[in-house]
């Protein structure tokens, strides 16, 4: 088959990093199967939309884009239009019913059917597979890196997730957990690098809880950590997502002893209060979470520690929340990702918690939580000033083409004066100034 006659794939991703990594694995799968990846939508034999459905403005975001989809159909009527990933799961045939352009429902354990399903399309039947598995972990599959720079690339370690928080749909669009051969991530991390990237972020819903079992060889997270960071000491390691109850210490002494596993710790805490955490089914409390923050500032005291908060919750009181905002000061978090709590459907909170929090109070906390962390924030790059920092190059400023930006192992954006330098450089950088989002520097002499 020549380029002129491959079939070209459009493929539009929504959500967390774990969707920008399956993303990759289903292009490797259907490029094996003569497509390529066109970036023209209209210039597509099959658009793809990869999903999620954690919180519900992700999902309405789809339904936008359908429509769009729809358009494009009226015109090339033989274009196939598929919803693949967690809405998928979630919404099964009711996808297919009620949106009459889409012909093609994937959830994220049968990606390896595509090309099977595709050809039933082609045959003149819609087509479905949403069956979960408890074995798929895609380990055998070398991703088609679809990032422009080629310097930063998303290596998964584990897929679904055990921990059933009450607000979360995870478990059920995405299975139970399971662990990849640790083997198969070092050779992935391994070829990364042979081919000239610089950064790898070790993914999964709870890295924390990775385990390899195989005879008498147990893998664990700090482990595999560890054979990661001996890749080669030129490889940034991070990793995402941290759960408290499972962040243990050996993964923070392994973190000390790698000057090339960055010192940055995604750790969500949801709330400051035990009352709600018990309701969320998080299984830790605000002193547990406290325990963990102290031991990374004792054992890494120049580690970022960013997170993740849901105001609203049911339930949830005013006492409830300053307990939140009292937390997070304590902590002096470097970023936060900040959230109203939305229902899920088929979660344990839908079922059994009223969703009882007004919207526009659950406005007016988020926006107490918001203005909290924005200074924090700040005070966190100004606490940077005056320091030097080892950046990674990862592009040209969007404001000026003089200047070039990267992130330090903190995970912090710095701008600094391009010189000679390049993508894919390493360079030590003076901060002399900052706004709330960005560090600014000078070249290190």
């Amino acid at each position: 088959m020549t380029d002129s006659t491959k079939l070209k794939l459009y493929i539009e991703t929504y959500g967390c990093q774990m969707n920008v990594s399956d993303s990759e694995i289903v292009v490797s799968i259907l490029e094996n199967k003569g497509y390529e990846v066109t970036e023209d939508i209209n210039n597509a034999d099959t658009i793809l939309v990869n999903t999620c459905s954690i919180r519900e403005n992700a999902e309405q975001r789809v339904w936008g884009r359908l429509d769009v989809f729809k358009q494009i159909k009226k015109k090339k009527p033989e274009t196939i239009v598929g919803v693949i990933g967690c809405m998928a799961e979630r919404l099964k045939e009711k996808l297919l019913e009620e949106e009459k352009i889409v012909d093609l429902v994937v959830g994220p354990d049968a990606y390896r059917d595509l090309p099977n399903l595709l050809e039933t399309i082609e045959s003149g039947h819609k087509a479905i597979n949403v069956l979960l598995s408890k074995e798929e972990t895609y380990a055998d599959i070398s991703p088609v890196r679809l990032d422009k720079n080629r310097i930063s690339a998303f290596v998964s370690i584990m897929r679904g997730c055990n921990n059933m928080c009450s607000y979360c749909i995870v478990p059920y669009v995405r299975g139970g957990e399971r662990s990849r051969d640790p083997q198969s991530i070092v050779r992935e991390v391994e070829d990364l690098f042979a081919k000239g990237y610089k950064e790898v972020t070790l993914l999964g819903q709870n890295v924390d809880s990775y385990i390899w079992n195989k005879g008498n060889e147990t893998v664990k997270f700090n482990q595999l950590l560890e054979m990661v960071a001996k890749v080669n000491p030129q490889l940034r390691v991070r990793f995402s997502t941290s759960h408290p109850k499972d962040m243990s210490d050996d993964v923070l002494y392994t973190m000390a002893m790698y000057n090339n596993i960055c010192n940055h710790i995604h750790l969500p805490a949801q709330s400051g209060s035990t009352r709600v955490l018990e309701k969320m089914n998080r299984k830790y409390t605000r002193e547990w979470y406290e325990g963990r923050i102290n031991a990374i500032k004792k054992i890494l005291p120049d580690c970022a520690i960013s997170t993740d908060i849901m105001t609203g919750f049911p339930g949830e009181t005013d006492d409830d929340h300053k307990d939140t905002l009292s937390l997070m000061e304590w902590v002096n978090y470097d970023i936060a990702y900040m959230f109203k709590y939305s229902e899920r459907p088929k979660t344990y909170a839908s079922r059994h918690l009223k969703d009882d929090v007004p919207n526009s109070v659950k406005s007016a906390r988020l926006t107490e939580i918001i203005d909290l962390q924005n200074k924090l924030s700040e005070k966190s790059k100004k606490d940077d000033l005056g320091k030097t920092f080892e950046v990674l190059v990862e592009g040209v400023s969007k404001k000026s083409k003089d200047h070039l930006f990267g992130r330090n192992s903190q995970n912090k954006v710095v701008v600094f004066p391009k010189h000679n330098y390049k993508v894919g450089d390493y360079v030590f950088v003076e901060i002399v100034d900052c706004t709330s989002a960005t560090l600014i520097g000078d070249i290190a002499v």
